[in-house]
């Protein structure tokens, strides 16, 4: 019985124990597979570290070659920023010169147009020039043909030498150069009028700037300008109108060579085959042209002038003198004649006068020369 039972006992035991070695065989096999998960973990991580370190090194050496770049770039754009500074102060200063030289040349422009102005006005000629006949004495040869196509004429304009005569003022003019020349040596003539003696001051005369020129007109024998043209046609059927209107012998027209017509002014150029009909129609002023009616038009020369010979001169007056500061002491007329009478004689230095002129205070004349009493500088 006793013997069974410790039978029994080893044998529970010795299932006991395989069923501990079974247990520990299975989680050896578990650790083993552990083990080699572990292993392949480390060895995944052991190349993903020399991948990473790999990665690291590349883009260690990219970023160093990028901080090259980087330095490069900062050099060469300090190297550029200076050199457009540079650039732009040279352009400032550049600026600077061009603006003052700027404002110099326009000083210097308003200075000029400034004497512009003034010689503008020095040399302007203002005049009136009244309608007159001209009567033509004789022509040229070359000239008498009846086909000649146009009339030329040449008018000289000749600026008279003038000087303002203000009131308290003389203009004497004597017969001898001699005789002004030793009145303007005195400084002061004193000059007995009635009881009293009145100072005068001789001056010599400057004259004003004087022009002298030609003006040259050819006025065309076959040409007729014609205005005033309503563009109530079209062109071409205006161009034809015109030509069939001044073709006409009735209303004083003849054979028109060619038409000219500018729509946007509305004017018109007629050339006739034969000189003469143009001057005719010229002289009547106003032509009538058939149109959708007819239309009364203006009609004028064509003419040509030339500005030639202009020529500017200064005049220096050798027998005329200006006697300065009279005093009104009495009235004009007689105030004259005792200056004449004074400057006659040869004890004042005087000697025969051409003429003489006073006016008194208050009044103002202008007196104009003839060319035998006007020495010219041109």
């Amino acid at each position: 019985m006793h013997n069974n039972r410790s039978i029994n006992t080893k044998m529970y035991g010795g299932l006991e124990e395989d069923s501990q070695f079974e247990e520990a065989k299975k989680e050896l096999e578990t650790w083993k597979t552990k083990e080699k998960k572990a292993d392949d973990v480390k060895y995944r991580l052991i190349v993903e570290k020399l991948e990473e370190d790999e990665a690291k090194e590349k883009a260690k050496q990219e970023i160093s070659a990028w901080l090259g770049k980087l330095d490069n770039c900062r050099k060469e754009f300090t190297q550029t920023m200076r050199a457009v500074q540079d650039e732009i102060q040279k352009l400032a200063e550049r600026k600077q010169d061009l603006l003052d030289k700027l404002r110099r040349r326009q000083a210097q422009l308003e200075v000029k147009r400034t004497e512009s102005t003034k010689l503008k006005q020095k040399f302007k000629i203002y005049a009136q020039i009244p309608d007159t006949e001209v009567r033509f004495s004789t022509q040229d040869k070359e000239e008498c043909d009846d086909n000649t196509q146009t009339i030329r004429g040449v008018f000289t304009i000749s600026q008279r030498a003038s000087v303002l005569l203000q009131g308290g003022q003389a203009l004497i003019t004597f017969e001898e150069e001699k005789v002004a020349s030793q009145i303007l040596k005195i400084a002061k003539c004193s000059v007995s009028c009635d009881n009293m003696s009145l100072d005068v001051k001789p001056k010599i005369i400057i004259m004003d700037p004087a022009v002298k020129f030609e003006v040259h007109l050819d006025v065309s024998r076959k040409k007729l300008k014609v205005s005033n043209v309503p563009p109530s046609v079209p062109e071409e059927r205006m161009n034809d109108r015109l030509e069939m209107s001044f073709s006409r012998p009735s209303r004083g027209g003849g054979e028109v060579e060619g038409v000219e017509y500018d729509k946007n002014t509305g004017t018109g150029l007629i050339t006739f085959l034969h000189p003469g009909v143009a001057e005719s129609l010229a002289l009547r002023g106003r032509y009538l042209v058939d149109l959708d009616t007819e239309v009364n038009m203006q009609v004028g020369p064509i003419y040509k002038h030339e500005l030639r010979m202009f020529q500017t001169f200064c005049g220096s007056l050798k027998r005329t003198i200006l006697l300065d500061d009279i005093k009104d002491i009495t009235d004009e007329e007689d105030l004259q004649d005792h200056l004449e009478i004074h400057f006659q004689k040869p004890s004042n230095c005087g000697g025969e006068i051409e003429s003489i002129k006073y006016i008194s205070g208050g009044k103002a004349l202008q007196a104009f020369f003839c060319e035998d009493t006007v020495e010219r500088d041109n």
